[in-house]
């Protein structure tokens, strides 16, 4: 039960979770690209801080507030080096990858972008990076273009050139396709998009899981992601900006903390990031995110991309010898997620017989419905991996839809 340098089984003991029982068969969660396990690590920092330290932060000068505090920033700057940022001034703590791309639209957006202007997207984007910027783009008369999607669920870059106008005022791509797996070049894509002076935002919220990052090697302007898919605890993310483009941009909310001073008159909004953090922040889901950070740290992001590039070859392998069974995205090169249909049998269908098998997968169009269109089908099965995932997870699976398979015959 290991691969790639990465001891699975011992993986497997720090998840609490997995050692249950699903209708009476051994829970096998392929589920990881909606949301990640937890290990305990990351289970016992939030509850120390919560027995030990629980305060609000940064204007406290008591014990607890001053240790708070100290955890909070900690946390901040275990993101920053996570990320290979470099500074954790350029870290803003969000709810989510969506609350990210949402403070990005509602402040460099709407002071960069007006009537005639265009933002350039892809066809395998989240709705959380369409809808914010087709809602934006509607408000202000602005125009939202796509980047088209091939067979194999690959990017068509030939024409990029054409779609990057001068009246472009930001590109915004996934790093990873949460519907196909397919990795992004997004490093070629943001040096295209630069040479034409257009900033770009990368929705790092399925790549974080299973490669390093490094946002000063990408260069790109913003990347954001979410916790609960670290990992971490739901609740809270991130959204890395460049020192620059933090400095430029209004605050996002009003309230608490974001503010320097505060008359009738007027109001002097803090520096960044914390003009960005408007109230009591989720103090709890920064430790427990850090403790996230440090518990990759200590198995291995080199061995975890390893362990995830040997399980999803053998997952396409097993299940395209199931019969009726069609994998969409075949893209140059792929992370974490298989998708696929079975003939004749609804997703929502298979997705029901496996959960009887134990089997925990996620039927839908996996909020990605344009991309969906693209494929010509409504939904699709999805099994996602992560680190604590083994062969004998994959075999599950197979056994699963061939009960499907006996269950429609």
């Amino acid at each position: 039960m290991s691969g790639g340098g990465l001891d699975v089984a011992k993986v497997r003991a720090d998840f609490p979770i997995l050692s249950q029982e699903v209708r009476g068969r051994p829970l096998v969660y392929l589920d990881s690209a909606a949301s990640a396990q937890k290990p305990q690590a990351v289970i016992d920092a939030i509850s120390h801080f919560y027995t030990h330290d629980n305060a609000n932060v940064h204007r406290g000068v008591h014990t607890l507030s001053e240790r708070a505090t100290a955890a909070f920033e900690a946390a901040r700057e275990k993101v920053a080096r996570f990320l290979h940022a470099k500074s954790d001034k350029e870290i803003v703590f969000v709810r989510g990858t969506t609350e990210a791309i949402n403070l990005v639209v509602q402040t460099f957006g709407r002071k960069n972008i007006g009537p005639g202007d265009e933002v350039l997207i892809t066809a395998l984007e989240h709705h959380a990076n369409i809808v914010p910027w087709q809602m934006l783009c509607e408000q202000v008369g602005a125009k939202l273009k796509q980047i088209p999607v091939d067979t194999r669920g690959d990017l068509v870059l030939d024409g990029l050139e054409e779609l990057l106008t001068p009246r472009t005022r930001i590109l915004a791509v996934t790093h990873v396709s949460n519907a196909l797996g397919t990795v992004v070049p997004v490093k070629e894509i943001i040096r295209r998009a630069h040479a034409r002076g257009v900033p770009v935002l990368v929705d790092g919220a399925q790549s974080v899981t299973h490669f390093s990052v490094d946002v000063v090697d990408l260069d790109c302007d913003f990347y954001a992601f979410s916790g609960h898919k670290l990992f971490g605890p739901m609740g809270i993310g991130v959204l890395y900006g460049k020192k620059e483009h933090l400095e430029s941009m209004p605050p996002y909310q009003g309230g608490g903390d974001m503010i320097l001073s505060v008359t009738l008159e007027k109001t002097l909004y803090n520096r960044v990031p914390y003009r960005f953090e408007a109230g009591t922040p989720d103090v709890a889901g920064a430790v427990g995110l850090g403790a996230a950070i440090d518990y990759l740290g200590q198995v291995g992001l080199d061995a975890i991309a390893t362990h995830d590039r040997e399980l999803l070859a053998y997952a396409e392998q097993a299940l395209k010898a199931v019969p009726g069974v069609r994998i969409l995205g075949q893209g140059r090169e792929r992370s974490g997620v298989v998708s696929f249909i079975m003939e004749d049998i609804h997703p929502h269908d298979v997705g029901t017989i496996l959960d009887r098998e134990g089997v925990a997968v996620r039927t839908g169009h996996h909020c990605a419905q344009p991309l969906m269109q693209c494929f010509g089908v409504a939904a699709t099965v999805r099994a996602s991996m992560a680190l604590y995932n083994t062969r004998e997870d994959v075999d599950a699976l197979v056994r699963g839809l061939h009960k499907v398979r006996e269950v429609f015959a």
